[in-house]
């Protein structure tokens, strides 16, 4: 159990400076309304976000680990404390300060972690149901092409549902990473779960990219926070067997929720060094 929450800590560390980056690099790009494709390829070409890209790659390896050794409630609240190692880094190498408020919200997800951690019990399976896969398959296709109208629109509220999207696409990866059979290139190559993690990983990290030039960061992450962190734990509980201690549903509930919310009011945090105008057209 300690394992799987440290190295989850740690991936959260990570994904909390990949954010950084992230945020800093799509914000150098005016806002394509053009075929998403073209705003990937702008984006690869720009070292900043090319380093995103390693930070997030070693981070779910850390991340990885933890949906192996604990259940994928507490992994995945865990993973949504990178917003307190955002918003720390912000306020030393950015010179942000941290308000009250700012403060209350690292302790909420602090103490909401704590409470997840006492309240988890054992693991579940890795052997999903029968059509769990293919119902799987069918999400990621269904967001990944939600996702392509969304990016094209010009509606005010394209940052929120992308970043809901993204949340969906992030907790697909977990789930995908949590029934894989094993890890020999044979058991990996037969696998089905095996390419739906990267798919539903990369669709949504271009999701969250494109979310971030649309929106304020707050609005952007809020979605992407509840949905890897709660979606995956429906997912788990009542499909892959993860278990709660006796007597602490409640309590597991409550730190869920108080986690979510510390990490939502973080968010703004995930803004990065430089903020630069994306008005579409400039």
């Amino acid at each position: 159990m300690s394992l799987g929450l440290v190295a989850a800590l740690a991936a959260a560390a990570v994904f909390g400076a990949a954010a950084v980056l992230q945020a800093t690099a799509v914000r150098r790009l005016p806002v394509f309304r053009s075929h998403p494709a073209t705003v990937v390829l702008k984006l690869l070409r720009q070292p900043l976000f090319d380093l995103a890209v390693a930070l997030n790659l070693f981070g779910f390896a850390l991340h990885f680990v933890s949906l192996r050794l604990i259940p994928l409630y507490l992994s995945q609240a865990a993973i949504s404390a990178s917003l307190v190692f955002t918003a720390v880094l912000a306020m030393a190498m950015l010179r942000e300060r941290l308000s009250v408020l700012d403060w209350a919200a690292v302790a909420a997800v602090t103490v909401g972690l704590a409470v997840l951690a006492g309240a988890s019990g054992d693991i579940g399976t890795d052997n999903p149901p029968p059509g769990f896969v293919g119902w799987l398959y069918a999400a990621i296709v269904s967001v990944a092409v939600a996702g392509l109208l969304v990016a094209r629109s010009h509606s005010a509220l394209a940052a929120t549902v992308l970043g809901f999207l993204a949340g969906l696409g992030f907790a697909g990866s977990g789930i995908a990473a949590r029934i894989l059979p094993g890890f020999t290139p044979s058991e990996l190559w037969d696998a089905p779960a095996a390419y739906a993690l990267p798919l539903s990983g990369g669709l949504a990290f271009v999701l969250y990219s494109f979310a971030l030039q649309r929106g304020s960061v707050t609005v952007a992450t809020a979605p992407v926070i509840v949905m890897q962190t709660l979606a995956p734990a429906v997912v788990g509980i009542a499909l892959l067997g993860d278990a709660v201690r006796d007597g602490w549903v409640i309590a597991a509930a409550v730190g869920l929720v108080i986690t979510a919310a510390g990490a939502i009011a973080l968010a703004r945090f995930e803004r990065g060094p430089e903020q630069v105008d994306v008005r579409a057209g400039e």
